[in-house]
């Protein structure tokens, strides 16, 4: 049943990072662990004056899920708002966690994320790189003053 989990779609997004590294002069950084089995994201990013996403990095150190998850974000987080972010990130916890609908839009892809939903273990590690982006655009925003662990 494990192997539902890793499809060749999940490795594939696993193996093709979007967006890996860092940025040079960010306007918001945030960096994401998860106490259950220390994956860590660093979300980077910069705005736009409209407040959407302009620039993006991220250093993924995480499991195929958790890298899959940040290949989804970060093929498809340029233009993207803080709203629309919280809003993905909104989707993919309640498909997680409740089983709710996978989320819509720019963020679709994670859709294929639906079987982790069994497996709560990895919950926390699918949704770090899409919390570390909130929080670095809540940051870049002036939202917010603080980051820390999942």
């Amino acid at each position: 049943m494990i192997d539902a989990l890793y499809s060749a779609q999940i490795l594939n997004l696993a193996a093709n990072m979007p967006g890996a590294g860092r940025l040079s002069a960010p306007q918001g950084s945030s960096e994401k662990i998860s106490k259950l089995c220390g994956s860590r994201v660093t979300v980077d990013v910069s705005l736009d004056e409209a407040g959407r996403v302009s620039e993006f990095a991220q250093d993924v150190q995480a499991c195929a899920l958790g890298q899959a998850a940040a290949a989804v974000l970060g093929a498809n987080v340029a233009g993207a708002d803080l709203a629309e972010l919280e809003k993905a990130r909104a989707g993919l916890k309640a498909m997680l966690k409740d089983g709710g609908s996978p989320p819509d839009g720019r963020f679709s892809d994670l859709a294929m994320l639906e079987p982790v939903k069994a497996y709560p273990a990895r919950h926390a590690s699918t949704l770090l790189a899409f919390e570390a982006a909130v929080e670095a655009v809540r940051l870049a925003s002036g939202r917010t003053r603080t980051a820390g662990a999942a």
